[in-house]
Order: C-alpha cells, then sequence, then structure tokens
C-alpha cells in the first residue's frame, strides 16, 4: 500500500486510513491504496469490520478532476471498488469529518453504516462542473432518502449539514470527539449488538408519493429551465432509472449518462473555470509574502456601493467603520445595512442572535478621524477623478502607518490615485461590482508601486468575504470596463444602423447563441443611463475617445433628455413596473442621430451579426490587455466576465470560448466587418496577439504574460 493509505489494526477492527492532504482527494493514488487495503481486510478474516478514517480536517471532499480530460477515462474501476466495498460480509463503517463531497459521499454511501462528527457537510457537487455523480450516487442517494430529496440534492449541487444528513437517513448517527476514536466507538457497538450488513444496492426506492408521470414532468421542467446544462437532464435520467430499473441496470445507465456528460463543451467549459478561478490567487512572486494584520475596516462613503462593502466584511466577522460627510446620507446607509441583516433574519438565513453580532461589528461616523485607527480603509465616493484625488489626499493624511488605502474606482487611473495619497506602496484598488455584497468578483487592482505585501494581504482578504480576487494592471477600465467599452461601443451603432434593444439583448441572451444573463440594453437601463454616459463623459475628459463623431452619442443623448433607466421607467426601454416595453421614442431617437452622424439605417441585421459585432472585438481586445500584461493569463479575464459581467459558465468565459470557436474564425470575421463597414477609427483590427496566435494555429488560453 501507498503511503497515501494505509490498514491498520485496532483490535477486532481493521482501520483504512487515507493521507491525502489537504482535502484527501480520490487521486489513482489513492484509488490503488483503497483497492489493496480492502483486498488484505478481506483476506484477513480476524478482522471483524473495516472503519473508512481519514486523517487531516476533512474526509474525502471530491475526486481529482484533471482525469477527466484523458479521452481514455473510465469511471468503471472506482464503481467496482465501491461495490466490493458493499458487499463485503462484515460491517464496513465510514466515520465522516468535515466535508464529505462528491466521490467522499459516494464512497460513504457504499459502506454499511456512516457516524458523522459534529460539523460535518455532505453533498453533490459535481453538477456546478457539468457532471453528476459517477460512482452510483445517483443510485445509492435516493435509496436512503427517497427521490425528491435526491434530485434536489444532486442537481442544486449544494451541501447540506449533518443534522439534515441525519434526518434524511443519509448519516446513522451525528457524535462528539476525534473521528478516529469515535469511528473505533461506533464500529464497536456495532459488533457488539451483531449488527448486520446493510448494503444500499439491496434497497428499493420508495416512489409512493409520486405523481405517475413525475420524471416526465420533471425533465420537461428541467430542460425548459436549464436548456444549456445536460447534466441537468442526465440526472433526471439517473434518478428515473434508480426508480425503476434494478440497480446493476440503473448504476449502468449513470455510467453511460455520466460519460456523455464529461466530454460536453458545457462541462469543459465549466471545469476550464474552476481551474482558472484557482490560479487567479496565484501572483507571481507572493506565493510566500507576509501579509498585514487586518482586524479593522473602514469605508468611506455610504452610498449603495459603500454600504454594500461594509456588509461584505460584516458578513465575515470583521469590525467595519462606515463614514459619510452628509448625516442624511450616512442614516441612509446605515438602514440599507440594518435592513439587509434583519431580512436575512426573516428569510431565516440568520439568526436574531447572528443578525445582533454582525450589526454590533458597525461603528457608522460624519468624522474621517473614525478612520484613524483602521487596518483597511476603501473609498466608495462619487466616480469623479478629482473629488477622488481629493479623498486620496486626506486618507493618506488621517490613516496610521501600515493601513492598506484602497479605491473602489471602476475606470480612473489608479496609479494617479496612489500618488495622490502620498502612500503609493500602501496603495491598491478594489474594484467590488454591485451589489458588493452580493456579487463574487473583485478586480484587484496593482499600482506601479502597490507593495506586494498589500496585493497578497488584500487578496487573501477577498477569499475571507467570499470574493473571487483577481489582479489587473493599471488602465482605462482595468481588465473588465475596458473589454466592456467594445462591447457597448457595437451595441450602439447596431441600434443606429437599425438594430431594436429588444433585438439586441435577445440575440447575446439566447442560450443557443451566447446565453448572456442580460443584454447590453437591458444592463445599462439597470445599472442607469446616466452612469454610463458619465463614464463616457470621463473618458472624454481624460482625452480617451476615438475621433469618431458617432462614439457611445446614444447614451448620452437618452442621459439628456432624462431616460435614466429604470430608475426613471424609462431608457433604452419603457418600463412599466419592472417590465419593459419597446420603445417608440428610442427608435425615433436613433434614426435622428443616425441622420445627423450619416450612419445608414438597415433592416437585415441577424443574431449572428450581434453576437459576433459585440463578441468579438471584446475578445480582440481580452488578447491586447494580455499581451500589455494587464492580465496574467487569459483565464484570469474569464473569471472576471463570468463572475462580473453575467457571461455564461457555460461557455467558460471570452477567452475560452475563443478557443472553441476558433481564432482564425474570429480573425477572418473581424476583418470582414472591418471591409463592409470600413476601419477608419481600428475598431476591426485584431489584436497583434490574436492575428499572431490565429496564423500559428495556436490558443489564447495556452499563452501567459510574461510575469519576470
Amino acid at each position: 500500500m501507498t503511503k497515501l493509505v494505509t490498514l491498520e489494526r485496532h483490535g477486532r477492527v481493521a482501520v483504512l486510513r487515507i493521507a491525502n492532504p489537504p482535502v484527501n482527494a480520490l487521486s489513482d493514488a489513492v484509488l490503488a491504496g483503497m483497492r489493496e487495503a480492502l483486498a488484505c481486510f478481506e483476506q484477513d478474516r480476524s478482522f471483524h469490520a473495516l472503519l473508512v478514517h481519514c486523517d487531516g480536517r476533512t474526509f474525502i471532499a471530491g475526486a481529482d478532476i484533471t482525469v477527466f480530460d484523458d479521452p481514455a477515462y473510465s469511471a468503471a474501476p472506482f464503481n467496482a471498488l465501491l461495490n466490493d466495498m458493499e458487499a463485503s460480509d462484515r460491517p464496513v463503517v465510514a466515520v465522516l469529518h468535515g466535508t464529505a463531497l462528491g466521490g467522499g459521499l459516494e464512497v460513504a454511501l457504499a459502506c454499511h453504516y456512516r457516524v458523522a462528527i459534529a460539523g460535518l457537510r455532505v453533498g453533490f457537487p459535481e453538477v456546478t462542473l457539468g457532471l453528476l455523480p459517477g460512482a452510483c450516487g445517483t443510485q445509492r442517494l435516493p435509496r436512503l432518502c427517497g427521490i425528491e430529496f435526491a434530485l434536489d440534492m444532486i442537481q442544486g449541487g449544494r451541501m447540506i449539514d449533518g443534522g439534515k444528513a441525519l434526518a434524511a437517513g443519509i448519516v446513522d448517527d451525528i457524535v462528539e470527539g476525534d473521528p478516529l476514536a469515535a469511528g473505533l466507538a461506533y464500529t464497536g457497538a456495532l459488533l457488539e449488538r451483531a449488527a448486520p450488513v446493510r448494503r444500499l444496492c439491496e434497497l428499493e426506492v420508495d416512489t409512493g408519493q409520486l405523481a405517475p408521470d413525475f420524471f416526465k414532468q420533471t425533465y420537461a421542467a428541467v430542460a425548459a429551465r436549464k436548456p444549456a446544462y445536460p447534466a441537468q437532464r442526465a440526472i433526471v435520467q439517473a434518478l428515473e432509472a434508480a426508480a425503476t430499473l434494478p440497480f446493476a441496470e440503473g448504476a449502468a445507465l449513470e455510467a453511460s449518462v455520466f460519460l456523455q456528460a464529461v466530454h460536453t463543451p458545457q462541462s469543459r467549459a465549466l471545469r476550464h473555470l474552476f481551474f482558472a478561478e484557482r490560479q487567479a490567487g496565484k501572483i507571481p512572486g507572493l506565493a510566500r509574502q507576509s501579509l498585514r494584520p487586518v482586524a479593522r475596516v473602514g469605508v468611506l462613503g455610504a452610498g449603495t456601493m459603500g454600504s454594500g462593502i461594509a456588509i461584505s466584511f460584516l458578513q465575515a466577522g470583521i469590525a467595519t467603520v462606515l463614514v459619510e460627510a452628509s448625516g442624511a446620507a450616512l442614516e441612509r446607509g446605515v438602514g440599507m445595512i440594518h435592513k439587509h441583516f434583519e431580512t436575512s433574519v426573516a428569510r431565516g438565513k440568520l439568526t436574531p442572535q447572528q443578525c445582533a453580532q454582525r450589526l454590533a461589528l458597525l461603528t457608522s461616523s460624519l468624522d474621517d478621524q473614525a478612520l484613524a485607527d483602521c487596518d483597511l480603509v476603501i473609498e466608495a465616493v462619487f466616480e469623479d477623478l478629482a473629488l477622488k484625488r481629493q479623498v486620496c489626499a486626506r486618507l493618506g493624511a488621517v490613516c496610521k502607518p501600515g493601513a492598506i488605502i484602497a479605491t473602489n474606482t471602476s475606470t480612473l487611473d489608479v496609479d494617479a490615485l496612489a500618488a495622490a495619497s502620498g502612500r503609493p506602496a500602501d496603495f491598491v484598488g478594489m474594484h467590488f461590482f454591485s451589489p458588493a455584497n452580493v456579487m463574487r468578483l473583485l478586480e484587484v487592482v496593482r499600482g506601479k508601486h502597490t507593495a506586494p505585501e498589500v496585493l497578497a494581504t488584500v487578496m487573501r482578504l477577498a477569499g475571507a468575504i467570499g470574493k473571487v480576487a483577481v489582479v489587473s494592471g493599471v488602465c482605462y477600465g482595468f481588465i473588465g470596463n475596458r473589454m466592456l467599452a467594445d462591447y457597448l461601443r457595437e451595441t450602439e451603432m447596431l441600434l443606429l444602423e437599425g438594430a431594436t434593444p429588444r433585438q439586441i439583448d435577445t440575440a447575446v441572451e439566447s442560450w443557443e447563441m451566447l446565453g448572456m444573463a442580460m443584454g447590453p440594453c437591458r444592463m445599462l437601463d439597470m445599472a442607469g443611463v446616466d452612469v454610463a454616459a458619465r463614464v463616457v463623459d470621463e473618458q472624454r475628459l481624460a482625452g480617451l475617445l476615438p475621433p469618431d463623431p458617432a462614439y457611445r452619442v446614444v447614451v448620452g443623448a437618452l442621459a439628456a433628455c432624462g431616460r435614466l433607466g429604470q430608475k426613471s421607467a424609462a431608457g433604452f426601454y419603457d418600463y412599466d413596473g419592472r417590465t419593459a416595453l419597446d420603445s417608440p421614442a428610442v427608435t425615433a431617437l436613433c434614426e435622428e442621430i443616425a441622420r445627423e452622424r450619416g450612419v445608414a439605417r438597415r433592416g437585415d441585421i441577424g443574431r449572428d451579426e450581434i453576437v459576433e459585432r459585440l463578441l468579438y472585438p471584446l475578445i480582440s481586445e481580452g488578447c491586447r490587455i494580455l499581451q500589455e500584461g494587464i492580465a496574467y493569463r487569459s483565464g484570469d479575464i474569464d473569471v472576471i466576465w463570468t463572475a462580473g459581467y453575467g457571461f455564461p459558465d457555460h461557455r467558460g468565459g471570452p477567452m475560452f470560448m475563443a478557443d472553441q470557436v476558433g481564432l482564425e474564425r474570429i480573425v477572418a470575421r473581424l476583418e470582414h466587418y472591418g471591409a463592409r463597414r470600413g476601419n477608419a477609427f481600428g475598431y476591426w483590427t485584431p489584436a497583434p496577439l490574436l492575428a499572431e496566435l490565429a496564423r500559428q494555429g495556436a490558443r489564447v488560453s495556452d499563452w501567459q504574460a510574461d510575469t519576470r
């Protein structure tokens, strides 16, 4: 046996011990060790029972998913191991602590008994990777807890706690103490009472409470609700097999649909994002960097963004100081924070005691001297360069030595703000996305002089508040908003040429075409047309606009006539409550602007053209960002767009999707639109990196910035 798996004698009990830190993942070596240990147990009849136990902080928390990229991958060896374990004629017990996830839970279900240590969480997260349990998880689980519970648990991909697992019958008992000692005590008690082996494969699934057409209706509902996720439909098929077929036949069907899921483009995309999120936190030169302590955080600005940022830290149990210059604004901000936590109590997400504990961590003040003892201070004031310079200069004077000063700017020059603070080494960008307490993405902007320990501290802190952090270099708009500018430019040009807001939104929201969570016109109406217009004005003031008289003129015209989006019940659409209605006024406005700017109107704009014109310039700009070293790797860009901009995760992000479409095709289509529409401003010129990779037949995902 390998050192990852050992078989140890504890009196009459054999302990199969797994030690594969940090999470005891089921690698090929672990599976080989388990197979050998099980064989030794079966040969030695002096053992009366087998206890499966894991060292460290957790039971098996999943499998090594890199094996799924192997075209020859098969789950058959793992299934055979679990079947042999279940077939044993002596009790096999799993002692579960920490988490038992995916393949780890399937190991536990193949055992005859399961005892949990308090604090356990179990789940099948495979669906988040476009997969389903592939080692009889869909066959054994419903035999314990029923079809509906199993369906909710597997399709949701969420973990449940030990109490819910006990109530559902997934575990047999919950105990306190050391896992090994507790597992041995539980196994000993089983032997004392001569407890029989219990094989889930021999049980029937209870379908008595299900409607006759339950599976047909469930499959249809899933197909309509999640059409871009084939694993969701496969889960229904596998559970139906568990309910209607003998165990072996159900297992065979599960194996078949699992293998099909592994090779779908959706699963490949989701697995890419899984690794990209983890890779995003690995910044060259920061692996062993010391961290600055952050026990108290200050937020300057109590608007929607500032209040959301404060909530993010309070939710993580970090003391937070909220400062605002206006008493009315501060009162509104504190009110928003209280309302958030009180709503969480009403929805059962927090207990009243937890709510009180979080709110007790909040301090509010009209005096910025209250920030003097904070370890990190984030400014979240109005997006105006002159104002932010003034605020950052003030923070440089107020904050204590060694405190980190951060700006939440979404577009402005972080180096200019760092210089204004007088403490550029302590300065960093922390671009939260709205609503800040909900959105997962944090774009961390590394200034020219940002100290390595400052960057390392903020990246670690992002994880503590539940954010996925991606590092960007300094440029206008950083990674996400810089790419967004091309996307929105073409949105407005399509409107001038004759497309309607609904045509554009419908095309990019269609899962067959792209699958964006929200089209650009709906997005701008929700975010505020005036906010978007102000961003264009800031670009103009900074001298960053192209000499194009038609550039982003629609959003400015809408804002000028009071069409500010949902908040004014009129933007790119008219609004009846939250219902978006086509607006003749917007059509007339676009016709007028097109006439003034000499843009020809036409009626033959199709969905393919809309998606290509919005997506391909965005991808080209992503390649420029990579070549300039603004982003470290293409996966970082994919994480930003899927976590912060509603790009469909089943596409893997824009750069991953570019590789699937083919870089040669993207270059050819950019050149096509340049020839058709003219290219006076370089909009359709492929980025040099994109053109070179296309010429080589290479993939953008294989390219990484020079980080020396």
